[in-house]
């Protein structure tokens, strides 16, 4: 009796760009091990901390001749399955030919109930990869807090910030306080 002999159908970032440039506009897909993954859309909560993070840590990017972005997606040499887009992306140099970033300095991931063991898990592992990147931020929408993932030479440090916090970003020449973040939500 003959078996059908297994085929690896998991998609390599060239392969998942191509695939999602032709998807309609306004989905968006991420490619997480090899499987491209439609992200639902955010809510408001959501939405209104990412709006104050592009606006506080894009005003000290413009200063450095940096930008702070949302949705761009992240590629690694290291990972050729996985490509997140994380919510905030901080990045200098020329603009982009497409909407993928390999040199991102600062990513934000603002956290969801239901993303949440993932954005804590696989993709910090992912963004750990990308050599660039200087600092994650892990944001959480359901309290004040915010974890502050830096790069120290070869190993990250970890640092949570609470409410009375400030998040310093040497990168972007700058100090953002923590309520900022949450500014005009109740916590």
């Amino acid at each position: 009796m003959a078996v059908a002999a297994r085929r690896d159908t998991r998609m390599g970032c060239a392969e998942f760009m191509h695939w999602a440039e032709n998807r309609p506009d306004g989905e968006r897909w991420e490619l997480l091990d090899g499987e491209p993954v439609l992200m639902a859309p955010p809510w408001e909560r959501h939405q209104a901390i990412v709006a104050n993070l592009i606006r506080r840590i894009g005003d000290l990017a413009d200063g450095k001749g940096c930008r702070a972005l949302p949705d761009l997606g992240i590629v690694s040499a290291a990972q050729d399955d996985f490509v997140p887009i994380p919510d905030v992306v901080v990045r200098c140099g020329p603009p982009l030919p497409d909407g993928y970033a390999a040199d991102p300095v600062l990513v934000a991931e603002v956290l969801s109930p239901p993303t949440k063991s993932l954005d804590r898990g696989r993709k910090i592992d992912f963004y750990r990869t990308v050599p660039s990147l200087k600092v994650l931020l892990i944001v959480y929408s359901d309290e004040a807090r915010v974890e502050v993932w830096r790069r120290e030479a070869d190993d990250w440090t970890v640092q949570a910030l609470g409410l009375d916090g400030s998040l310093a970003l040497p990168e972007v020449d700058g100090t953002v306080p923590v309520s900022d973040i949450y500014c005009g939500l109740v916590v």
